[in-house]
């Protein structure tokens, strides 16, 4: 079994966040990718927008009906800092007949070096790099065994990101068709991100 790992604040989840998702299982012949919510992220700040379970409500429903995706609570459930290497090895710990593969932004697959134990991570997982027009993210820079445990997959170009729909909604203009219609109905009914 072959599984994609989409790890995120996804606060909101948005449609750039799932055509990447769908890039990658097409491109890498994936049987199925989970969408987990992160509890804590270790590079962020902590900003103030949808809770915990709001998030994964929503990862929930953008999710809702795809065959090969679903949602998981697995970070907020760990608590804590959600670094990779943790949960990783309790992935690989839980579900031992499974191969994971680690999807990330362009802009993230020059920072692999930096990650926490990301020695340890390369034996775990394939990192996959979603690939950007005009971006280089520095592969042939990347130490060897990096390179061997990456894969760099295309996805067509959306400019969209959660800060964009939080400011949008503070602005009370509409996000609709920048995430799915039942997002955007939960985010209205919860009144999330308005000024």
């Amino acid at each position: 079994m072959k599984v994609g790992l989409m790890g995120g604040t996804f606060d909101p989840v948005h449609i750039g966040h799932l055509l990447a998702a769908q890039s990658v299982c097409e491109e890498a012949g994936l049987d199925e990718v989970w969408f987990m919510p992160t509890n804590v992220p270790p590079h962020k700040e902590q900003t103030p927008g949808a809770t915990p379970k709001q998030r994964l409500d929503m990862v929930s429903l953008a999710v809702e009906g795809h065959p090969k995706f679903r949602a998981t609570d697995f970070e907020l459930r760990k608590g804590g800092v959600s670094y990779s290497i943790e949960t990783v090895t309790m992935l690989c710990e839980q579900y031992p007949e499974y191969h994971f593969y680690y999807i990330i932004g362009a802009d993230m697959v020059r920072y692999l070096p930096k990650w926490f134990k990301i020695d340890e991570l390369v034996k775990l997982v394939t990192f996959v790099g979603l690939e950007r027009p005009g971006f280089d993210p520095g592969v042939n820079e990347l130490p060897e065994k990096i390179r061997e445990s990456l894969l760099m997959v295309r996805m067509p170009q959306i400019e969209l990101s959660s800060t964009m729909i939080r400011e949008r909604r503070a602005m009370n203009l509409s996000v609709r068709y920048m995430v799915p219609d039942r997002v955007n109905e939960y985010i209205e009914v919860n009144q999330l991100y308005d000024a």
